[in-house]
């Protein structure tokens, strides 16, 4: 099962970093501070310090600054955010982020993020465990108060929200001093 899960993050790490610079990715990885849209992720400091210097991430640094959710998140925790990259928001319908920003939308975009947020600290492992034991799905609740189904794809793990839209875990156990990011391909929507 370590071999398992060794391989499961090594995956993740070269399809989210890419093959290049493999000598001072390892070094990241070995530090515990992995990189994650060409930024260093700082087990030392919070979600939103770390977040706001992915390149890949700056729609959500947006979004949850438009939502109101920087303190928060900043908060003591600890959270598990499930954190959509720019590209994952490209795929939603044009338009879709921008009206989402708009002051009068602020209700609805928090509902999406929060969606994206568990509470505790649930990194790979548990959440394997816990799709284990549930015999190939685990239930989390989200903050935002919906469900999410966990389940593995291979060695991929795989969310799937309440509508059936699946996001895929291309970086998982980004830790953080106030819990854990795992960088997933799609935004997940609730009911």
């Amino acid at each position: 099962m370590k071999k398992l899960i060794y391989a499961f993050f090594l995956v993740a790490i070269t399809v989210g970093f890419g093959t290049s610079s493999v000598s001072a990715q390892d070094k990241m990885m070995k530090s515990g501070n992995p990189m994650v849209g060409g930024a260093a992720m700082y087990k030392n400091k919070d979600i939103i310090d770390n977040a706001v210097n992915s390149k890949d991430h700056t729609t959500l640094v947006a979004a949850v600054k438009a939502a109101g959710l920087v303190e928060t998140l900043k908060g003591k925790g600890p959270f598990t955010v499930f954190a959509p990259t720019n590209s994952a928001f490209d795929m939603l319908p044009a338009g879709t982020v921008d009206t989402l920003l708009k002051p009068e939308n602020k209700g609805m975009l928090t509902k999406i993020l929060t969606y994206h947020v568990v509470a505790g600290n649930m990194d790979s492992k548990k959440i394997m465990k816990a799709i284990k034991k549930g015999n190939g799905k685990a239930m989390f609740k989200t903050v935002a108060g919906g469900m999410l189904t966990a389940s593995m794809d291979g060695n991929t793990l795989v969310l799937t929200d309440e509508k059936g839209g699946m996001s895929k875990v291309t970086i998982a156990n980004v830790k953080q001093s106030n819990g854990v990011i795992h960088v997933v391909d799609t935004v997940l929507m609730p009911n």
